[in-house]
């Protein structure tokens, strides 16, 4: 299987996007769900979820999605496949416009772009069989049969360290990195050059989660696959990630180079997350932020900075009249922080 496919595709791609080599661009994503009630079950409010996200992924890298849980990190990874539907904003994959493709022209980009659920157990249909799960996406796109869809997913298993003997065992039958392991097996199916990791990792042991990153690593190194990994575990995010962007309530607060942001970083929310990172070292501590107060609401969150009510150290009087936009301070470094930006 793996051996000479071909994973990526060509058609569409600008001359702009070769020089920069962006492989995803996310433009103003929004999402946002709605809250119903009374006698016809009408929209009361709004939940945004996700407001206003704009990022790119280039080829081959990883960007890392990092943040507070309910923050829309994963609400950002299935709105940009489309597996939810957007209330505005543009995913463009090779420069092809996601949102506004036809049906079947969709189907047909899907092909190139997967995901890995976070829990390894709940996304795997436990009445299939592991020949099913990883095989019946060929089969939904007309790739191979029979005997040799068998034999491409046996060698998907043995690509990510699993007997091909598996194949006809059910879900339950594993541990849980090794159902991680079917689930990234049926993400590469179709030889994808970009997948989401939607925490993959964070439901395992630590030797475990060590396993599997360095297996997502080989992939990455061998057939230049792109990633959006969302995670929560910091030093995870660190060892995996070529840039990093730091969500709050809905929208992305900082970005930058990996090194860059957690050595340099300049908005008070990403201190305070980088300050909880545990410190190998009985001699040594960290000193911890905390952080005062609740976070909005995402039903009415506040015109103004969203984290001005967490009791920013640097909050100012613009602070509390205007949102602070994603403002680039150095190359690929781009904060939303009135006290670092100016305006």
């Amino acid at each position: 299987m793996v051996g000479g496919a071909n994973y990526g595709i060509s058609e569409g791609l600008s001359a702009l996007e070769s020089r920069n080599n962006v492989l995803v661009r996310v433009r103003h994503l929004k999402k946002y769900f709605p809250v119903r009630g009374g006698l016809f079950a009408r929209p009361r409010a709004w939940v945004q979820a996700v407001d206003d996200v704009s990022f790119d992924i280039r080829a081959g890298a990883t960007l890392g999605l990092v943040g507070e849980s309910g923050c829309g990190k994963t609400t950002v990874g299935r709105t940009m496949l489309r597996l939810l539907p957007p209330t505005a904003g543009e995913v463009f994959y090779r420069d092809v416009a996601l949102f506004s493709l036809p049906r079947a022209q969709l189907r047909r980009l899907r092909r190139h772009m997967q995901i890995i659920f976070q829990d390894p157990f709940q996304s795997l249909n436990p009445r299939l069989s592991v020949e099913s799960i990883v095989g019946e996406s060929l089969t939904i796109h007309g790739l191979v049969r029979g005997k040799e869809r068998r034999e491409r997913v046996a060698e998907l298993l043995r690509r990510v360290g699993l007997a091909p003997e598996a194949m006809n065992r059910y879900p339950h039958e594993f541990s849980g990195g090794q159902r991680q392991r079917i689930g990234i097996a049926r993400a590469l199916a179709l030889h994808p050059d970009f997948i989401v990791c939607d925490e993959a990792v964070s439901s395992l042991d630590v030797s475990i989660r060590a396993q599997i990153l360095n297996l997502l690593e080989d992939l990455q190194e061998q057939y230049g696959i792109a990633y959006l990994f969302i995670a929560h575990d910091l030093s995870v995010v660190r060892h995996i990630s070529d840039e990093v962007a730091v969500m709050y309530l809905g929208k992305i607060c900082e970005q930058a180079p990996t090194e860059e942001l957690f050595g340099r970083p300049l908005h008070p929310y990403t201190e305070a997350l980088l300050s909880a990172i545990p410190v190998p070292d009985p001699d040594r501590q960290r000193q911890r932020i905390i952080l005062p107060g609740e976070v909005p609401s995402p039903i009415n969150p506040p015109s103004y900075c969203r984290f001005h009510d967490r009791g920013c150290p640097r909050r100012m009087p613009l602070c509390r009249r205007e949102e602070p936009s994603l403002v680039e301070v150095a190359p690929g470094h781009r904060v939303a922080c009135f006290a670092v930006t100016g305006r």
